[in-house]
């Protein structure tokens, strides 16, 4: 089962159908008065699951964020056992 997680493929419409309005409903806190949108998101073509949010100030995102972002996709799409890697980045 987590070997089948370990390759999961989630479509691209699939995964911001999903996640947006998780972080819309939550965004990342603001930093410096400074608010941080998040424009979409897709999942790497590697081994192991990785994803990349696409966001205007990706070097004001928190670790606590990354890790709200990881338990999201968990709870949404499995990932059981799955070391899961997030970053966010310059759109």
């Amino acid at each position: 089962e987590v070997d089948e997680d370990r390759k999961k493929k989630i479509k691209t419409a699939k995964l911001n159908e999903v996640m947006l309005p998780i972080c819309e409903q939550a965004p990342p806190p603001a930093n410096k008065g400074k608010y941080i949108e998040i424009k979409y998101c897709v999942q790497l073509p590697t081994p192991s699951p990785q994803f990349v949010f696409f966001c205007n100030l990706p070097q004001y995102v928190k670790e606590s964020y990354k890790r709200f972002t990881e338990n999201q996709l968990r709870k949404q799409f499995g990932f059981t056992g799955v070391p899961i890697e997030i970053y966010f980045r310059q759109k």
